[in-house]
Parts: C-alpha cells; structure tokens; sequence
C-alpha cells in the first residue's frame, strides 16, 4: 500500500509541475550550511531596518548581511524556533525554556536579554516556542501549554484548557487556536471564540492572512486552505489540494495581493493566485536545496526568503533576469527565436515551443508550458527568420518550421546558420554556413529546395556576413582567421578565396569573427573591432566602435532592435548603450557580472526581441532579460558596515555592525560617536558588505582612511580592510559601495581616536622638551668647558710652538755662532799657523844669516847681514802679529782676557798670551816660536802660570784654560 501512494504522489507532483506555469524562473540564491557553519534546520526568518537578515537556527540566532555570517547562541544553547523583530530593533526568540531578546551595546554588538526572571519560578519550564506576535506595545510567546504576554515589563500567563496550537496576528487583532476549542480572539484580557469548526479539531492552523473585506485567510498543517468570513469556515479550493493533502503545509505567505506562497514539508513552495491555480513552483527541481520548507519571509524588495530543512534559499521574485528550462531538466539552451506567437528554444536535445502573448511585455513572467516540436531530436544550434519561414540548423542538416512539427530539408551534414544573398523580400537564395563549407537553397513556392553544396572551401562557417553591393561573403574560421569569399553572379560556385590574418591588419591570425553591426560588416578580435578598407585592402580599428570596445577581447556581437550593441567577452556579457546615457556621453558600457559564467561559451547566441525580452544561451537552458526592468529595477547598493576590531587581539571588537540610537537600532553609526583606543592598538581590520545579496556579485566598494589615506582607494569586490602601525591621532573609516550601473550609495564611517602612550603623551612631551634643554644646557656648557680647555690647549701648544720656534732660532743663532766661532777658529788657527810658520822661516833664516856669518865670510855683504838679523830680530819682536792674534781670538772666545783679568789680576801681558795658546791647545813648540823664546823658557812660563792661577798639580792647565766659566768665582770678587 505504501507503494502506490509514493507512486500516486510522485505522479501527482509531475502532473502539478507541468502545469500552466510561468514559462522562466527567477534566479534562486543557495545558501548550505556549510556557508553559514550552524544547524541544518532554519525555523524563522526576519530582517531588520539596515537589510540583516536574521534566521532562527537549531543552533541558534543566524545573521546575513549580504557576505557575513554570524551565530548567536542562546545561553541553554537550545533551538531558535521563533523570531520577531520590533521598532526599536529588538529581536525576540523564542528556545526552550528561554524567551528574552537581542540588542546591540554600546559597541554594536548583539547580547541576548533574557526575561525569564520576569516568569514566576513555576513558569519557568515550559518547551519550544512556536510563535512570537508583536503588537503594539505587547509581545507574545506561545507554546502549547500557555501563552506568555509581555507588557510594560510585566508577564501574564494564558493557559489553555487543551493546549494552545496556533497564535497570529492580522489586522491588529490577535488571533489563537486551541486544541478542539476552535479558533479563539484576544479582546482586553479575555479570549473571544471565533470559529468552533470541527476542520479545525482535526488540524493545527499553521497561518492567519488577510483575504478580502472581513475575510480572513486560514491556512492548515493538513487540510489546505481555508476562507473565514463572519466566523464561518469554508475550503479554499485550489489546485495544490490534492497535493496539500498529503503535503503538511509549514507557512503561508502573500507575496503580492494576487499571488500566495505555501510552503510545504515535501512539494518545495508552491505560488498560486487568488483563483487557486499555481501559477509558479519552486523545489529541488527548479533549484532548491531541498523540498522541506519550515519557514517563508518576504524582504523589503520584495525577494522570497525559504528557511529549509537543510539549508536556505533566496528566491530572487522580482528580479529582471530569469531562466527558462524548456524540457526542465536544465539542458544546454543554444538558440531562440519568437515566430508567430511561439517562443521556440532550441537546445542540445532537441526545439521546443510554447505559445506566448508577445502583446503582454515581459515573457518571462507569462504561464505557459514548453513541448516538443517533432523531427528536431538533437542539438539545435540556430534558429533564423527568413522568407516568414523559420530554419532550423541542426546537427543533422537544417529543418523548416511548421508549429509543433519540422520538415527537413537536407542531412548531409550539419549547419549553423543561415543568411539571404540580398535584402529583397522573399529572397531566392539563402546560404548556409556548415560544417563542411557553403550550401545553398532556393525559394520557390513558399518552400525551400536544397541546391547542394558549393564547392571551393570545405571549412565549418559558423559565422557569415554578405555584402550589399557584390556577390562577396566574409565568413571567419576561429582557427584560421576570416576568409574573404567571391562568388558567382549566381551564387553557385566561388571564384576566388582570400584568408586574411595579423599580415592584413588585423591584432592576431586567431580568435576573429565576423558580424553586420550598424549595416556594416565588421571583425571581432582580440582587441576591439576591426573592420576592412576597400582602398588600403587592410583591417583596420574601427572609426565608430573602436572606443567602445578598445581592449576587449570580443567573441560575439548583437545589434537589438535600438542599436544597442551586446557583447561577449571571455564569458561575461556586456552591452554598448547608445539610449540611455547621459549628459555628453556617446555611449554606456554596462557589465552583468551575475552572468559571468552562466553565458554559453563557445556557441554564443543572444537574441534580442525588444527591451523586456532579451534571450541569451547558456549552460542550461536560455537566460531571459528584461533589460528595461534591470535598468529602472536596479537600486543604489547599501553598505554595512559590519565589524572593526583590533587585529591579533582575543576579543578585540570595537564594534560589531549595530549603531543604537534613542534606545533604537538604526542603520548607521553617527560619526559624532568618536571611539577612543588605547596606545597600541593601532592595527584595525574593517568588515563591510552590501546587504542586497542578489545584487552582490554587480557591487564593488571603495574606501577611505582619512588622516591616513590620501585619496580613496580603487573599486573592489574585497569586503575587509587591515591597516597596521597607525599612529597616535584621530581617524573615520569611510566605506562606499558602486554597482555595476556606475550608482554609488552615500560612504559608512566610523571615527576613532588612537591614543598616546604614557611615554608619548603631552606631559611627556613637556618633560621631554624640559630635559631636552636642560640636557642641551649641559651640552652647551660641556661644549663651553671642551672649548676653553681646546683653547688651553692649543695656547699651550701655541706657546710650545713658540718655544720649539725659539728654541730654533736660538739654535740656528747657536748654529751660525758655533759656525762663525768655527770659521773664526779655522781663521785663528790658520793665522796661528802661519805665524808659526812665519817664525819657524824667519827662525831658520836667523839661524842661516847668523851661520853665514860665523864662518868668516866677510865681504861687502856683512854689514847687509847685519841690517837683516836686525830686521828679522825687529820683526820678530814686533807685536802687530799678536795685536791682530787677539782681535781674532777675543771674537772667537769673548771676554776670555777680561774673564782672566778679573779672576787674576796679577797675569802679565806674556801670561795672557800664553793663556790664550794653551787655549788653543798648541804645543808647547809652537807656543816657544810664537813667543820667540824656547821651549824651555815656555816650560818655565807655563810652571809660573799654574802658581798665578792657583792650580792643583793634578789639574791640566790648557784643560782648565779651555772651561774657564764666564761667570767665574773670582768675577764676582
């Protein structure tokens, strides 16, 4: 039995998923718990004033903003099944056995208050807490044994009879269920049965939802759907009845005043309309992480928020891009085309078509249903308008179009594409692009004839592009570079084939494509768009698209419908707006980096129906654009500031993301709040993120240091910034975030202070300058005192400079008089010889006449002899000799004679010239001969010298003579 209803269920949830839904879906956002590091389970959702979103955990509080995930846990560490959030930023839970709230303290971070203390110590036991209602003033916790009211700071308890099943609020009336008591409201103190229908004894209500004037909305754990008017319940019939039945219905939530959502704990989330039908469905299949929904929310855009059974997800409802599956198994989507009020899709398996209202705008978000058109299993790869036809390039050939079916029109090989020789309508011949080369087909009779291929080049074309005033065709090989093809004036064989490549202009000989942009046949390289000089027979930058695309390295290019020009490049999509700009721009380049990797590579196709419906291929299925939407949709970014904290400190948090004003939470922290920091602590690390997360992948932030940067940094998709050694002064964070569409928000900021250490204080800095002079005093006065000992010093050395020069120049005196006595000396000697010499001749002369004359030789010369010896003895007696013998002497030793005279009075005039010989150290001979006496006469006068100076026997004489002191004793007698 179990058997059949799991096959009956399973064929229930493929009839509800074929039905007449939306034909794309909204983007779906998943985050696991692997992302957010906490428990699977996810039991509440809410968001708070600066766009947090806040999720009741089986591990406790969760908070989302944007990037960061943090845990809060309760302190019994228990589940959060429940959450509220109020006005002033308070956020109520609910665990077991726990009630209180979240708020941010003075440093922005979250600290749960419990108010347990206010429960009498009986009421303090109780299990989970399913429901939070605030109102007004007041704040209600239910679990099946009581309700507890908050009011004024003051708890009272509602028990029930049974047990309390269900609590909610619509229309600022409380609502309650009992178990088998019905549905009862609260109504000042007293609860007020509403509705004691037996439906309700038999099932939990799971939410209350306004409907209609004086109609409530009931919805079950079991039983679907239910309408109360006038306290009367009667079944909501819809299409997921049958599905409710067996699904349990966890939460209900209006999306808009048409459109219900209904998670369940097995189908995923079903929308459906007032009417009932499920207009759309979103599970595992459509994207979900699971089909076990706890909990649904509704953010402030309006994007639907699922607390899973493992997981949660982001259903991104009013997003401008979607996604069609057609075979909704998320095969690859190679090509689309509108014809004839038919979307048709063309992907790896095969083409299918869905009928759609191109009157209405947005296709995206019409119902309809996808089914296969016959004859076209395989890959489909282009899809082309010509002659009101619609041609199929297939894998195996190329197709025609007839509704939901197909007529081949060759398979001999396969085809890209296909476009017509001229302009003119119908045109009578198409070429085709294959694998193989060029074919050709004829229009005759409102059908298409295959005329074969056309022989001469036997490449894959999958781009081509025909000239208007001559039958050429420029097709371009990726691999090779773009060949420049002649044909016949009829089109049935080439004349002539001309590879171009980087020897004809252009960048490269690879990665070349060719298109028709702007009624011109123009080359996408790898640098921007090139386009070919009939004059010069060379590519060239293009004049008019050049500064658009500069640098870019382009694969595919589209014109829409308004000359907008869209791009790929590497996987990313981009467009050239020439509309919407603004001021003196010529043109708008816009990125979506939410599709960068989602593009189909290498068989890009993008086509483009009007504003609202723009189709691109993708890795699975088609990516459908309302470019008019994103433009007008698209919001300037917030920016959260989420944490600052001192790097490589525990517990180091200066502020954790929540600035409390008046009591109240509010989105930013007032500049005026300036944070003071110890010396230190000068290594700060910022978090900042975007609190639209489906916008997060197009935001980029910029920031500022001021008192450190100069200049704000460059854009980047970094949510954290360090800085290290930041000195002591006052500084404010500034953080800005951009999208994609050049929209910047106004800058966060968070002003700090870094303080002084004690050693680099103000008091410091007098001491220091203090010390600083007192130390300069003493260096100057160090200075003062090496001065003057310099000055000492080099006096003294001047003196010693001056005494060495003295002592020098009495030396030189020294020096010439010891050379003038010397010369003098030699003069006295020389003259002392030659007197020696004069008497020792004169001497033997004498002593010759005198022998003469004793020999008898007596003549006429005697008496001449006579007169000689007279002359000789006159001479030798003659005292000239000695007078200038004393000059001489008393220049070489000054005041010798006068020393002598002083000392002894007594000397004779002989004495002194003796003296004055001995002096000279002559010999006792040569004194003889000097002194014209003989040595025996001198021996006796040296004899009678001793006795007149008074000199010991052992004393020599001519030593004595030759010391003889200046200053002698007898002198000062």
């Amino acid at each position: 039995m179990k058997s059949v209803w799991v096959i009956f269920f399973s064929l229930l949830v493929c009839t509800v998923s074929k039905g007449q839904m939306h034909l794309a879906l909204p983007p779906i956002n998943n985050y696991h718990s692997i992302d957010y590091k906490a428990g699977v389970q996810n039991w509440a959702v809410g968001e708070g004033r600066s766009g947090v979103m806040y999720f009741g955990n089986s591990e406790g509080l969760l908070t989302f903003d944007g990037h960061f995930w943090k845990r809060y846990q309760l302190p019994n560490q228990t589940v959060i099944r429940s959450l509220k959030i109020s006005d002033d930023g308070r956020i109520y839970v609910g665990g077991q056995s726990e009630i209180g709230y979240f708020f941010p303290d003075a440093e922005g971070r979250l600290i749960y208050h419990s108010l347990n203390q206010l429960l009498a110590p009986a009421d303090r036991k109780f299990a989970d807490i399913w429901n939070i209602v605030l109102l007004k003033d007041q704040v209600l916790f239910r679990t099946r044994d009581k309700i507890i009211h908050l009011k004024d700071g003051a708890i009272r308890i509602y028990r029930p009879q049974t047990k309390w099943e269900f609590l909610g609020e619509v229309h600022q009336q409380l609502y309650a269920q009992e178990y088998h008591k019905g549905l009862v409201r609260y109504d000042n103190g007293v609860w007020q049965p509403v509705c004691q229908d037996t439906v309700l004894n038999e099932t939990a209500v799971t939410a209350i939802l306004p409907y209609g004037k004086d109609t409530l909305l009931l919805a079950t754990l079991k039983k679907g759907l239910f309408l109360l008017h006038h306290n009367t319940l009667t079944p909501k019939k819809t299409a997921a009845d049958v599905l409710l039945s067996h699904d349990r219905l966890y939460s209900v939530l209006q999306i808009d005043p048409s459109r219900l959502a209904l998670g369940t704990n097995a189908a995923g989330v079903l929308c459906i309309d007032r009417e009932g039908r499920i207009v759309q469905r979103y599970s595992n299949q459509e994207g979900m992480q699971k089909n076990n929904v706890r909990s649904l929310f509704l953010d402030q855009r309006r994007n639907l928020w699922v607390g899973l059974d493992d997981g949660i997800d982001q259903v991104l409802l009013n997003s401008a891009i979607r996604y069609i599956y057609p075979d909704k198994q998320q095969i690859t989507g190679y090509t689309s085309r509108i014809f004839q009020q038919r979307l048709y899709i063309g992907t790896s398996n095969g083409l299918y078509v869905a009928p759609v209202d191109v009157s209405k705008g947005d296709l995206g978000k019409m119902d309809g249903a996808f089914t296969e058109v016959a004859n076209t299993t395989g890959q489909v790869w282009n899809l082309d308008e010509i002659n009101n036809q619609l041609l199929v390039g297939h894998e195996d050939g190329s197709l025609q179009v007839n509704g939901n079916s197909a007529l081949r029109l060759y398979n001999t090989t396969g085809t890209w594409l296909f476009r017509p020789t001229s302009q003119v309508f119908p045109a009578s011949r198409i070429l085709a692009g294959t694998y193989t080369g060029l074919r050709l087909l004829q229009f005759e009779g409102g059908r298409f004839l295959d005329k074969g291929v056309i022989e001469g080049l036997p490449e894959s074309l999958r781009f081509l592009a025909l000239d208007d005033h001559e039958p050429v065709i420029w097709a371009s090989h990726p691999n090779r570079g773009i060949y420049r093809i002649r044909l016949s004036a009829d089109y049935t064989k080439i004349e002539q084939t001309q590879l171009l490549g980087k020897q004809d202009g252009l960048p490269a000989d690879n990665g070349n494509y060719i298109f028709r942009i702007k009624n011109r046949i123009v080359a996408a390289t790898i640098d921007g768009v090139y386009e070919y000089s009939g004059a010069t027979h060379k590519f060239a930058p293009s004049a008019s698209l050049s500064p658009a695309f500069k640098g870019i390295r382009l694969q595919y290019l589209h014109e829409d419908g308004g000359g907008n020009i869209w791009f790929l490049t590497e996987r990313k999509i981009g467009v050239i707006d020439y509309e919407h700009v603004e001021g003196k721009e010529r043109f708008r380049r816009i990125w979506f980096p939410e599709l960068q990797g989602r593009v189909l590579a290498g068989y890009e196709s993008i086509y483009s129906w009007n504003e609202e419906n723009i189709l691109l291929a993708a890795n699975k299925g088609i990516i459908h654009l309302n470019y008019k939407q994103y433009l007008l949709q698209t919001r300037p970014p917030q920016v959260f500031l989420g944490q600052v904290k001192v790097s490589g400190e525990r517990d180091s948090t200066l502020f954790d993301g929540y600035a409390v004003d008046d009591g109240k939470v509010v989105p930013f922290h007032k500049l005026a709040d300036v944070v003071r920091l110890k010396a230190g602590m000068n290594a700060l690390h910022f978090e900042f993120s975007s609190t639209l997360p489906e916008q997060a992948l197009r935001t980029e932030f910029s920031y500022r240091l001021e008192g450190f940067d100069p200049e704000w940094s460059g854009w980047t998709s970094k949510t954290e910034k360090d800085y290290t050694n930041l000195s002591p002064g006052r500084y404010t964070f500034r953080v800005r975030a951009r999208n994609n569409l050049g929209e910047v928000s106004g800058p966060v900021s968070y002003a700090f202070v870094i303080g002084r250490a004690w050693y680099n204080s103000y008091w410091m800095y007098a001491f220091y300058f203090c010390l600083l002079c007192v130390a300069i005093y003493i260096v100057l006065q160090w200075q003062q005192r090496k001065h003057e000992a310099a000055q000492l010093q080099l006096q003294y050395l001047h003196q010693l400079e001056m005494d060495r020069a003295e002592k020098e120049l009495v030396e030189l005196k020294n020096q010439k008089l010891e050379t003038d006595i010397n010369f003098k000396n030699r003069e006295l000697l020389t003259m002392t010889i030659n007197l020696v010499q004069r008497g020792e001749v004169l001497t033997r002369i004498r002593e010759m006449v005198t022998g003469l004359m004793k020999k008898d030789v007596i003549g006429d010369n005697t008496p001449a002899f006579k007169n000689l010896l007279k002359l000789i003895r006159e001479v030798e007696k003659s005292n000239e000799d000695w007078d200038q013998f004393a000059i001489h002497f008393n220049n070489v030793n000054a005041d010798f004679f006068n020393t002598l005279r002083a000392a002894y009075p007594e000397l004779t005039a002989n004495d002194l010239k003796l003296c004055a010989y001995l002096r000279m150290n002559l010999s006792t001979k040569e004194i003889a001969q000097l002194l014209n006496i003989t040595i025996k006469a001198v021996e006796i006068a040296r004899y009678r010298l001793r006795k007149k100076l008074q000199l010991m026997p052992d004393t020599n004489l001519a030593d004595f003579l030759t010391h003889l002191p200046k200053n002698h004793p007898s002198v000062a007698k």
